[in-house]
């Protein structure tokens, strides 16, 4: 509907006659002149009804327009001479095309889904892809970007906006709140990288959609079939990503670390190491003020100095909250060994939370300091 209106707008500009779109029951969907929209013609069903190419009726020429499977419509102009048929073939020739071109739209964006989850066969793969004009041996990108569900037709308009090149580049949604960004990787000094490509799109949807994002990004792809291995890698970049790293709005398939190798284990042995290192209600134990102590320490490479100024406390203050973690738990985290596996220890219990709230989408596992209260969590 939109779409008609925006053609009646554009025809608008070039015609001097009123011109506008039927449905079969005879409803104005689009006019050159918007007063007419919701108005009805009568005209309609006999117009359908019709052997003749163009029908005149009163002052007006009509035409029926091609939509293949889909009902019919009707496009008319005002005027029966010569030149209301001129406007009448061009209007109709050019919405025809419009569907044409949506149609052939569709389709690629209906096989490129069936390729992302593996529902084609990799040998038919070349073969629709050449049916349909993909190009196969191209290297490619992708991305998935999460959004909140009421913002993912807002997001899905500025990207088809941020990517025109629907020929070389496919930007669809998976589902109400995951959308796919296929881009062709191109050489050469301007090109940018997957990093900067990201960045973009990140930038993008937070200044002009006014909503947050998480994005997974996968490893480059060789061909066209081999994108499938790419989504399985980009959405366990956005899963991994978000369950071990916090802070990060971007999560490189590439640059996942420990969060892989630990996503992949059982549940039971993840349970068994966990027990080992923490007696039962150790990690519990430590209060909100001891945890953020033990993450800046962290953060600093276990520099004691460093941390307690970015704490603001003094530095005895520091050790006594670090004797205070080696009391509690038995690791004395200024020894390298038992810094790491604290750290080890505490990717696992974060895994095992996610695994017991159900697998649910890591963002709705986690609070996002970055996002204000007015902003929905995603």
């Amino acid at each position: 509907m939109e779409e008609l209106k925006k053609y009646m707008q554009e025809a608008a500009g070039f015609m001097d006659r009123t011109a506008g779109v039927l449905n079969e029951d005879g409803l104005v969907l689009a006019s050159t002149d918007v007063k007419l929209e919701g108005t009805e013609d009568s005209v309609a069903k006999a117009v359908l009804a019709s052997e003749e190419d163009i029908v005149f009726s009163g002052d007006r020429s009509y035409k029926k327009i091609d939509r293949g499977t889909r009902n019919s419509y009707i496009c008319f102009v005002a005027g029966i001479d010569e030149q209301a048929q001129v406007y009448l073939e061009l209007l109709k020739r050019w919405i025809e095309s419009s569907y044409v071109e949506k149609d052939n739209a569709e389709e690629k964006e209906t096989f490129i889904k069936n390729v992302l989850l593996e529902n084609e066969l990799p040998g038919d793969v070349p073969l629709k892809a050449r049916d349909l004009k993909i190009a196969y041996p191209v290297p490619r990108q992708l991305y998935i970007v999460r959004v909140n569900p009421g913002k993912s037709a807002d997001v899905l308009t500025i990207l088809e906006h941020l990517f025109p090149d629907w020929e070389r580049d496919f930007v669809f949604p998976m589902d109400e709140e995951n959308i796919v960004v296929m881009l062709e990787i191109h050489s050469g000094d301007k090109a940018r990288t997957a990093s900067e490509e990201a960045s973009l799109i990140l930038d993008t949807i937070n200044t002009e959609a006014k909503t947050h994002a998480y994005i997974g990004v996968s490893m480059p792809a060789e061909t066209l079939k081999d994108t499938a291995k790419s989504y399985r890698e980009a959405s366990m970049a956005l899963i991994v990503g978000q369950i071990f790293d916090e802070e990060s709005s971007i999560m490189r398939y590439d640059r996942l670390g420990l969060g892989r190798l630990i996503y992949q284990l059982p549940k039971t042995l993840c349970e068994l190491f966990l027990s080992e290192v923490f007696e039962e209600g150790a990690y519990e134990a430590l209060d909100d003020e001891t945890l953020l102590t033990i993450q800046k320490f962290f953060e600093n490479n276990l520099n004691g100095s460093e941390t307690s100024r970015q704490l603001f406390v003094h530095r005895n203050t520091l050790v006594y909250r670090l004797d205070k973690v080696e009391k509690i738990t038995d690791l004395d985290l200024r020894n390298f060994d038992d810094a790491v596996l604290f750290k080890l220890a505490q990717m696992v219990r974060k895994y095992l939370e996610y695994q017991n709230s159900g697998n649910k989408s890591a963002s709705t596992v986690r609070s996002d300091s970055k996002m204000d209260s007015s902003m929905p969590v995603i």
